[in-house]
């Protein structure tokens, strides 16, 4: 982490549905929550649609998904998990979605965003489509004094976010080095039992893989013989 990233210490993180902070960057959450940066997440659904069992109600798996990201977001350090409970898998990047979001970031002004990569060539969730085009449409929206405007009252004035990641990407040219943080993500992760299931052995496995090879890759590109054993990548912005 460099000097200018740790000096911006208000981090929100957008994403579609509970568990995809955990599955995308939640190493690097746990990371700067120790480190002192405060953490909020927005859930824009409440994955009701994530179960495949007829005798689950989708208003019974939102509660339980919900009840889930909160224990995950309390293990990792996160202060606040926000859910905007649009319908899942029918998420679209709306004129209102736009503008809720323009007003959580003029509301809680995040130094820092991070969100699913929407230009990640072939992403077939068109919810991860949609909440990452939403989230980086809100971060310009949310600078403008002519756009929104009512929601500029009182002392509420736009925000500039200063740098946004996105996960889940096939051109990262940012990494961060979690091997400090790999078990807290993994068991962070694990409390989406709706959707991991039970077996924590095989998650973590298949967890400390990819963060291997992420590590592996950052020490390619940052010409590094040592450190990163494990990592998490993104493709960064800063936005001047």
């Amino acid at each position: 982490m460099d000097e200018t990233t740790e000096s911006l210490d208000r981090v929100m993180v957008i994403g579609a549905h509970p568990d995809d902070p955990e599955f995308g960057c939640a190493g690097t959450v746990v990371k700067w929550a120790r480190a002192g940066k405060s953490i909020t997440y927005v859930l824009l659904t409440s994955g009701d649609k994530g179960s495949r069992d007829p005798n689950v109600r989708p208003g019974q798996l939102a509660a339980m998904r919900e009840d889930e990201q909160r224990a995950a977001a309390e293990e990792i350090g996160v202060e606040q998990a926000i859910f905007l409970r649009y319908p899942d898998g029918l998420l679209e990047n709306t004129l209102d979605l736009r503008r809720r979001l323009c007003g959580i970031l003029r509301q809680h002004r995040p130094h820092i965003v991070m969100t699913i990569d929407p230009w990640r060539p072939y992403q077939l969730h068109p919810d991860h489509r949609a909440a990452g085009q939403a989230a980086l449409d809100a971060i310009y929206a949310a600078r403008e004094w002519t756009i929104f405007p009512e929601q500029l009252v009182g002392d509420v004035e736009p925000w500039r976010v200063k740098e946004a990641y996105l996960f889940w990407t096939d051109n990262a040219d940012y990494w961060e080095d979690i091997t400090c943080c790999i078990d807290t993500r993994i068991s962070a992760l694990a409390r989406h039992a709706s959707q991991v299931g039970e077996n924590n052995e095989r998650l973590a496995e298949r967890m400390r893989q990819r963060a291997s090879e992420a590590g592996a890759l950052a020490r390619e590109k940052l010409e590094q013989e040592e450190g990163y054993e494990y990592a998490e990548e993104f493709k960064r912005f800063q936005f001047r």
